[in-house]
């Protein structure tokens, strides 16, 4: 009974199943890469924390609960949860105009916030939704992931020049940094100028300390010695030390009866953006290090991971790919290095909060600028025009809209964007005329082959994708046209069965007037491939088991080829497809 209880629990929580079965020869590693993860997310956490909104404690809050929850409940051995620029954009562009300029309104709209995202990701889980991570094409998601990191970038100007703009979009931010640009305050730009030279230089001069974290120590040195505080550098001032209560913050329930309609669409939209990116980033590291992850546990772990960081002041999170690399660069091997990670975070909240009161604003957002930058993937741009012009113009429009209409509106145009891809890679399947080259094995498409050459009077057809009734009709037109390009020699229509996956009552239709209309002009239609038990009321003479023995028999009748059939793999007449 007690084996058998820890087996349903060990399915229910993997990481317990991976605790009890510990191999302590992987400690070292883990240790060393949670201390690295940990290196990294302190700085990041407090500069996530300020690009959503919050007290630079709340960002170190959501990478301690959330790390255990993941911990528990996730499948993958890399993947870091936590506080993500995406997410945090998403989410000040959410609760700002609810809040109405009321810091605790705003604080405990967060926290539903990140408890509905979190609900919407454990319904998604018992629904089986973990197909949803393959919804969004890559091109779309990049698309949308270098919106966001242009917004966020534009959205630190104010701060590295010691003015405030208000976040209302990247249109009303440009016109309100003309205005007050003569505003601009040198001590402020001083210590961001230090802050990006650090941000750029460091890993040089040491590979032991994360960049940011020593940007912070040495911006915080350098206000502390000078007391540029005193000039009008902003600083983040007292940050409370201390694990957070647990618990929803005080008054939010009673804020649900006017903001419920908008916090559920926003969580619905940060739960699907947050796990499709997620799992873009554990699919990544699992795939290199050769394991499997559950795409619909792992949206049950994004999901209590959320829930803790709602009962625990925090606000909602996602996969971090940034801290994921480190763990993965320092070794990690198991799910223990988060668990490290949320230690290490969860001793500095009660010991090491003092130093971050002179860490200046300037330097955060500094931190955010490049956090952005890494964010922004140019490359893959290039690589989609190359590809396909196609899939780059997807990307762009994602972009654009992200820039025009913000991150939140965005969502619905990234879907928008998806499903209108979808429809058109379904509904127009590629239709090809195919030839053979000679000296070359197989049949090749006319339109991407030059020196494909087709045999008099026969006419080989392949149709990429099932014939439903959404593309039937198209279907039709387009074996038409090539049967009106071939000429009036024309005398078999050879069909492909292959590519037809599926064939429903609308396709069979389209297949019976087509047939009718190559019989109206002399030319017999036949199938080549494997037999279709849906086809029924279809009524051929001549069906192939390939395309090549089809070309074999049109050539020996017709043409008289000295091509003749295999004696194990004669033609075969049959009444139905």
């Amino acid at each position: 009974m007690y084996a058998s209880f820890l087996r349903l629990l060990g399915r229910i929580a993997p990481g317990l199943h991976d605790l009890r079965h510990y191999h302590f020869a992987d400690l070292p590693k883990d240790l060393a890469a949670g201390l690295a993860v940990a290196a990294v997310a302190l700085p990041v956490g407090v500069a996530y924390a300020q690009l959503a909104g919050f007290h630079p404690a709340a960002g170190l809050y959501s990478s301690i609960l959330p790390l255990l929850a993941y911990f528990l409940f996730g499948t993958s051995r890399q993947l870091i949860i936590g506080p993500d620029a995406a997410t945090c954009a998403l989410i000040a562009l959410t609760v700002t105009p609810m809040a109405g300029g009321d810091p605790q309104a705003y604080i405990a709209l967060s926290a539903l916030l990140a408890l509905f995202a979190g609900l919407f990701c454990i319904l998604a889980c018992v629904l089986k939704l973990g197909a949803l991570a393959d919804f969004l094409s890559r091109p779309i998601l990049v698309g949308f992931l270098n919106g966001v990191a242009i917004s966020i970038a534009f959205g630190q100007f104010g701060k590295l020049l010691g003015f405030t703009l208000q976040p209302q979009g990247i249109i009303p931010e440009l016109s309100e940094f003309q205005q007050k640009i003569g505003q601009l305050h040198w001590p402020t730009l001083i210590i961001a100028v230090l802050a990006f030279a650090l941000l750029r230089w460091a890993p040089r001069l040491t590979k032991r300390l994360p960049a940011s974290l020593l940007t912070m120590l040495v911006t915080g040195l350098v206000v502390a010695v000078f007391n540029l505080e005193a000039f009008g550098v902003r600083t983040l001032g007292v940050v409370p030390a201390g694990l957070p209560a647990l618990g929803l913050p005080d008054g939010a329930w009673h804020l649900l009866g006017e903001h419920l309609k908008p916090l559920l669409i926003a969580a619905a939209g940060i739960a699907f953006i947050s796990f499709t990116s997620a799992m873009l980033t554990a699919r990544s590291f699992a795939a290199k290090n050769r394991y499997d992850i559950d795409v619909d546990r792992e949206f049950a772990a994004l999901g209590a991971a959320n829930i803790a960081s709602a009962l625990s002041q925090g606000f909602a999170i996602s996969g971090a790919d940034s801290r994921t690399a480190i763990s993965d660069t320092a070794g990690g091997r198991t799910r223990l290095t988060g668990l490290f990670a949320a230690s290490a975070v969860a001793l500095v909240l009660l010991f090491l909060t003092g130093p971050l009161q002179f860490v200046p604003i300037a330097a955060l957002g500094a931190v955010l600028v490049m956090a952005a930058l890494a964010l922004l993937d140019l490359a893959s741009l290039r690589r989609f025009w190359q590809l396909d012009r196609r899939e780059f113009l997807l990307s762009l429009l994602a972009t654009f809209g992200v820039i025009w209409v913000g991150a939140l509106q965005a969502i619905l145009v990234v879907v928008l964007l998806a499903i209108l891809r979808f429809v058109q890679l379904t509904a127009r399947p590629r239709a090809e005329v195919l030839g053979t080259i000679a000296a070359t094995p197989g049949f090749h498409a006319l339109d991407r082959h030059a020196d494909a050459t087709v045999t008099p009077g026969l006419m080989l057809f392949r149709f990429n994708g099932p014939l439903v009734f959404f593309n039937a009709g198209y279907f039709k037109r387009e074996a038409l046209a090539a049967v009106n390009q071939q000429g009036a020699d024309l005398r078999w229509f050879v069909l492909d069965m292959i590519p037809l996956t599926q064939l429903d009552i609308t396709g069979i239709d389209a297949l019976m007037d087509l047939q009718v209309e190559l019989a109206s002009r002399g030319v017999e239609l036949v199938a080549a491939g494997r037999r279709s038990e849906n086809a029924l009321g279809i009524t051929l003479q001549q069906r192939y088991p390939t395309l090549r023995k089809a070309q074999q028999a049109y050539r020996k009748t017709h043409l008289r080829a000295v091509e003749p059939a295999q004696p194990n793999e004669p033609p075969m007449a049959y009444d139905r497809l």
